[in-house]
Parts: C-alpha cells; structure tokens; sequence
C-alpha cells in the first residue's frame, strides 16, 4: 500500500527545490555580472594602453563609451561605474588575484556580487582587502555587514593582536580560530545599541540592550558564537552569584562568559570573572570540552593592572574595552594604535 504523501510535505520538498534554484541563479548572476566586468575593464585598460596621451585618451573613450553603451544597454554604464570597472581589472588582474574571482564559500556556496567589490577596490591596503574579501565569502556578510566590518575597523582590531606571521595568515586565510585569543577584540565596537557616548546607563540597561540586539551582538563577537544564557546562576556556600551574558564558541569547543562594567575596570572584576570560570569548568562543561573563557567588557581599563591582576600564563581570563558609538575609522586607527582606547 503506497504512503500517502501528506500536502505539507509536498510544499516542503518543492519549496526546497525552488529555494536551491534560486540560489543557483542568484549565484550565477553574481558570477556571470563580476566576470564580464573583469573582461571589460580588461578591454578599457588595453585600448587605453594603445593611445598616446593616456590621461586625456582615456577620459575621451570612457565618456563615449558610456553614451553608447547606456543607450544600448540602459543603466550601470556611467563613466563612474567605467572607472570602477577599470579599476576592478586593474586590482584583480594578477593571475593570483583573477584567481579569487571564482572564489565559492565550500559552506555556504556563496559568491560575491559586484556590489561587494564596489566596497572592496576602495580599500587600498592589499592585505586588509584580501582579508575582508575572504571573510565576506565565508560568512556570507551582505554588503551592509562588509561595510560595518570595514568601518569599524575590523582588520585593524585583529591586528593588533597578533604577531607578523597572524597579520600574514589574516590576509591569505582570513581570520583562524584556534586558541582563546583569537576571537578577543579590542575594542569591541557596539554602535548598533544606539546607546549615545555619554548617555548615562546601568549595566542592566546595556545586558537589557544587547539581548535585544543579539544578532549585531553576535556578529561583532565573531565566528562560531551561540548563545546560552543571561543572568546564569551559580550557587555557592548558598550565597548566589550570576554572570551577565554565556556563550558557546563551536571553534573553540568552549563556554565564553562575558560580565559587563559600565565604568572603568578593578582587579576585583577580573578575580570574579575567574570564579565564574572556574564554576563553569568545574560544574557546568563536559569532559571532552575545552576550558572556559571569561570577557570582563568594560567601559575603561588600565593595561598594566590587568597585567599585574593575571597570571602570565593566562590564556582564559580577558579584559577588553567597548565603544558604543563607531567612530571615525582613521581617527579610531590612529587611536588604536596609539594603546589604550
């Protein structure tokens, strides 16, 4: 006797079949649009290579060709869009780089549109666009996430914690998740709560805000985060204690508890911060999981007391600063570079 095929799960398995071919023309188009722009910018740059006076050749044959094509083809051929084509090519044109174009996300199976790369070729840095080109592909950041990830300066906060050979891998690799330091920031930039810099809060009101926002919350954490719990309990000697924020790092295969301070942060911060995690290795993960880690994120700190307050070893308890508007990003390079923000 045949199973009767119920009406839902007919929906669920055509409207799966239509999804996936969405995506494969979405995918498709993507490619298809980002390699005839490489093959045009390759044909302006050649044509200009033929002319004598390059500077004025140049603007002469991008200003006609943007009339002709526009008529023929209609909108996207402005002899702005000509120059980011011509651009494009240029930046992209080293077989190596060329390379990237066929790029596809082996987890998502995503590419990037043309839209991405109008973001991408405006970073001159080579290594800093490389890394956020790879992390845009295998996240499958939307050009507004690529452009919040550029502005708050992303690349540079992972920089700075790292040696020349971390720096080197974040430009071939993009950001590697293998030990506890990796995933730190600092700062930790949370303009999304749309908290004002010198709004008066409580440590409630911001735990209260980033729950509300936790997919922004998550995004700025960083690869491989889940949420767990607010406010989660711990009880000893019958007196109760309770970390703000618990997250699971799946990279990590650890718990990640973040306390937050609004003001600036003490020694007794950070010695909390270790009972929470020692709770948590103790009682709270299994055997085969890693050790916790602890994310003290305050308002204000000092570098030579979370020095002096940890052991040098220390490879589980962090403090790390954050800033609640997204500032200015060479003024909050230079900021970063100068220490303690």
């Amino acid at each position: 006797m045949n199973r009767e095929i119920q009406p839902n799960d007919l929906y669920l398995k055509i409207a799966g079949l239509l999804q996936a071919a969405r995506q494969n023309v979405v995918r498709a188009v993507n490619q298809t649009m980002v390699y005839t722009y490489f093959e045009i910018g390759r044909m302006i740059v050649e044509d200009e290579q033929q002319g004598k006076e390059r500077a004025e050749y140049g603007k002469r044959v991008l200003k006609e060709l943007s009339e002709k094509l526009t008529k023929e083809f209609g909108k996207g051929f402005s002899v702005q869009n000509l120059e980011n084509i011509r651009k494009f090519y240029l930046m992209y044109s080293s077989s190596e780089k060329s390379q990237s174009l066929i790029r596809i996300s082996e987890r998502s199976k995503s590419t990037l549109s043309w839209t991405h790369y109008l973001v991408l070729i405006r970073i001159e840095n080579k290594n800093e666009r490389n890394f956020y080109e790879i992390e845009s592909l295998n996240n499958n950041w939307s050009v507004r996430e690529l452009k919040r990830q550029f502005s708050s300066a992303l690349y540079e906060r992972l920089v700075l914690s790292r040696d020349k050979e971390g720096v080197k891998q974040l430009a071939e690799k993009g950001q590697i998740i293998d030990k506890p330091t990796d995933i730190l920031k600092d700062p930790y930039v949370l303009e999304f709560l749309n908290l004002p810099e010198h709004h008066q809060y409580s440590e409630s009101e911001l735990e209260t805000e980033i729950i509300n926002k936790l997919e922004f919350f998550l995004l700025e954490l960083g690869k491989g985060f889940t949420f767990v719990s607010r406010q989660f309990r711990m009880t000893i000697d019958e007196k109760h204690f309770k970390a703000d924020l618990v997250f699971y790092n799946r990279l990590l295969r650890c718990f990640v508890i973040i306390d937050l301070k609004i003001g600036e942060l003490t020694h007794q911060d950070l010695g909390q911060m270790q009972m929470y995690v020692n709770y948590h290795d103790r009682f709270v993960k299994l055997p085969d999981e890693n050790k916790t880690i602890g994310i003290v994120l305050c308002k204000q700190k000092s570098t030579v007391l979370v020095e002096i307050t940890l052991p040098e070893n220390n490879d589980q308890i962090f403090a790390s600063q954050y800033k609640t508007i997204l500032p200015d990003k060479q003024a909050f390079i230079e900021l970063l570079q100068g220490g303690d923000v």
